[in-house]
Formats: C-alpha cells, sequence, structure tokens
C-alpha cells in the first residue's frame, strides 16, 4: 500500500449489520475526510457490484465521477476504468491520476451506444434536472447484457438536502438560505440548481417502464437484507431507504 493510498476496510460480501455500520460510521467522515469515505464506499461498491457482473476485464464508466474516488477500487479489481464528469474543477479536485477521464453532461453521455460493459453512477441523479434522461443515457450506453449500476440520495431521506441537511424538510430554499446565514457562503448543493428532489417513486417507475432492461435489484443501497423490505411500502421507503440502488441489466 503507497503511502497516499488511505486504509480502507475490507468489504463484507453480503448485506449484513456489520456493513451497515462500517459504511454508516465511514459516511460520518465524507466532510472532514473525504478520502476515506469514498475509498470505503468503492471498496464495498465493488464487492456489492461482483454479485451481478465479474468485474474483471470488464470496461465500467463510472458517470459523475468527481475526482475519481473510486478508480483505485475498480482498477484494482481488474476493471478498464473511465471516469465522466461535466465539472473540470471538480474532476481535479483530489489530485488524482485523470489518464481516463472525459468531461461530459451525464444527461449526454459522450459515448457510443452499447459500448460498455458497466455503467455505474453513485449519488450524481439528485444533482441532475432530468434524472430520467441521465438514466435512459446509462442505459443507452451499456452493451447487450451489460449492467446498470445506479445509486442516489433521496430527498426525503435523513441527508437528502445534503450539507443543508435536515433543514430540506422545511423547504429547499428554506435550507439553502439557513446554510448562507449560517456560514456566509452559498452552500455548493444549491436547491433548484445542483440538487433536485428526486423520490424512490419516480425512478422505480422509470425503472419498471423499461423495455431494453431487466430489473435485478431495487434495494437500500447501505441497508441490511433484513431491512430491504422498506423500499416495497410506498411512503416509507421515500424516509427510510436513504439511498436507492437500481441494478438493471440490458437486453
Amino acid at each position: 500500500m503507497s503511502a497516499d493510498s488511505p486504509r480502507v476496510p475490507k468489504a463484507d460480501g453480503e448485506a449484513t449489520l456489520s456493513r451497515s455500520i462500517r459504511l454508516f460510521a465511514a459516511f460520518r467522515k465524507e466532510q472532514s475526510d473525504p478520502a476515506y469515505f469514498y475509498s470505503t464506499l468503492a471498496s464495498d461498491t465493488v464487492t456489492q457490484m461482483e454479485q451481478y457482473q465479474q468485474i474483471r476485464g470488464s470496461l465500467v464508466v463510472d458517470v459523475g465521477a468527481g475526482p475519481g474516488y473510486f478508480r483505485r477500487a475498480f482498477e484494482a479489481a481488474g476493471a478498464s476504468y473511465i471516469s465522466i464528469d461535466a465539472d473540470a474543477g471538480e474532476m481535479a479536485a483530489a489530485s488524482l491520476a485523470q489518464d481516463t477521464s472525459l468531461l461530459g453532461d451525464a444527461q449526454a453521455l459522450p459515448l457510443r451506444t452499447g459500448s460498455v460493459d458497466v455503467v455505474f453512477s453513485s449519488n450524481v441523479l439528485e444533482h441532475v434536472p432530468r434524472p430520467e434522461v441521465m438514466a435512459d443515457e446509462m442505459l443507452r450506453v451499456a452493451r447487450p447484457g451489460g449492467l446498470v449500476f445506479l445509486s442516489y440520495t433521496l430527498w426525503l431521506s435523513p441527508w437528502g438536502g445534503h450539507e443543508t441537511s435536515p433543514w430540506h424538510y422545511v423547504g429547499g430554499e428554506f435550507a439553502a438560505r439557513r446554510y448562507e446565514q449560517r456560514h456566509g457562503v452559498s452552500p455548493k448543493n444549491r436547491y433548484g440548481s445542483s440538487l433536485f428532489e428526486v423520490s424512490a417513486s419516480r425512478m422505480l417507475a422509470w425503472a419498471a417502464a423499461q423495455e431494453r432492461a431487466d430489473i435485478l435489484a431495487a434495494k437500500p443501497r447501505y441497508h441490511p437484507r433484513w431491512a430491504q423490505w422498506v423500499v416495497r411500502v410506498p411512503g416509507v421507503r421515500e424516509l427510510a431507504t436513504w439511498n436507492l440502488l437500481l441494478v438493471l441489466r440490458r437486453r
């Protein structure tokens, strides 16, 4: 392990309670130690993804990758990794290697139709104004038999307002104004411009309507297996799911 490699616990292969505790503990460090949090999440993501498709030898495209924290985990698993982000500054923020990075809009991916083995996106969907368009694009570039692995933070979850939480429950605009008053700067995730309301029901309906893909999973990304029932309960799922994971296979 190199000196600049964060120490990341080994990911659990199953959706256990210990895994959930480990992920939520890492989440508490997202602001203070983002490299640790995202590296922990990346390791877990690869482990979970391999339940659906072999990663070694696959071409993985990370949509909305930002600085590319997931790169090391995917490349260590034997994948070829391409990151795409619309913000050049965000891509360079962590000074990570960006040899295979593309500047592009998640709602109009700069890739050929049917050219990718695995199309992945983590916590990006809530930052685009047209989430169904982004999801359509991810499905478009997946090859037949390829995998779409899409997760996002639900608006009505405890972290739905991101750094303005929990005041987003009062209203997105109110939460943003309150953040400005308390911190003297605008929040990075500004309601209506870089943060949008996306429900579980909305994207579950999108997935169910797809004729080009089969749904392999629709579940809380961080929960243990015994708590995954919350996705099946309207209303409850919007608050309790926290982060919805959709896994689809391109027909």
